[in-house]
């Protein structure tokens, strides 16, 4: 019975998740709620999530409780603990018994920080994708058992989808700004072709000599064509400070 309610709350639970992927799902939230939803549904006290940044640095994005997140700053600041050993890794490290010396070589102040707490055993499992590693899950257990090879299957694909929803995320973002750099593009453009009617008429030149002057100027003065266009379209700039191109004599274009 038992077990069937615990199905019953992972599908409920994948559900949630795939209902939250829509275009303005706020990743936050989401990884705030898989954190707690791994304490639901694993045999543990806690959950944190550690996310790297666009730099490769890990951020604590997501905790089960504020002494969580504390612990897992902690982490941060002295650079142990097996939750960035696994984002380093990429590998797995479960059923970590913080109460015997010889399974946390390499991490004194973490498992001090963690028995602290009141955690004596922790498991860390990746956010990957194939071979990207974006960051890690950490569990957290106050009373020793043994997670099991269900458990831990149960975990890493909680953090599988915590892994899609953030590159999901972050190729909205980044579609987000190359739409808004196309579309900053595409306005600067109408500018500058107005730019070049008003002073080819100014000139009485063709369009393209009035660009090639109007181009020839912004480089020499070390301006972007869009933020000149601009100034003189909205009439912050003397065009009269731009030389007006020599008309051609008659037959010296064929030289």
């Amino acid at each position: 019975m038992i077990g069937m309610a615990r199905e019953r709350r992972l599908a409920e639970i994948f559900v949630e998740v795939a209902d939250s992927l829509v275009e303005d799902f706020d990743v936050i939230d989401l990884l705030q709620r898989l954190s707690t939803r791994c304490v639901e549904l694993l045999d543990v006290s806690a959950a944190g999530i550690l996310l790297a940044d666009a730099h490769g640095e890990l951020q604590i994005i997501a905790a089960s409780d504020e002494h969580t997140r504390l612990l897992e700053l902690f982490a941060l600041q002295h650079d142990q603990g097996p939750c960035i050993e696994c984002y380093r890794t990429g590998t797995s490290r479960t059923n970590i018994d913080l109460t015997r010396p010889e399974n946390t070589t390499g991490w004194p102040s973490f498992t001090a920080r963690a028995r602290e707490t009141g955690y004596v055993a922790t498991h860390a499992i990746p956010l990957r994708l194939r071979h990207r590693v974006v960051g890690a899950l950490n569990l957290f257990q106050t009373t020793p058992h043994h997670l099991g090879d269900d458990d831990i299957a149960l975990a890493q694909a909680l953090a599988d989808v915590a892994t899609i929803a953030i590159l999901q995320q972050r190729t909205l973002e980044r579609s987000h700004v190359e739409n808004s750099q196309l579309q900053n593009a595409l306005t600067s453009r109408i500018l500058i072709e107005q730019v070049k009617g008003v002073l080819a008429e100014r000139w009485e030149t063709s369009v393209d000599d009035a660009f090639a002057t109007f181009r020839s100027y912004a480089r020499a003065h070390h301006l972007r064509l869009s933020d000149l266009a601009t100034q003189i379209i909205s009439g912050g700039f003397n065009t009269a400070s731009i030389p007006a191109p020599v008309p051609e004599r008659p037959g010296e274009q064929l030289g």
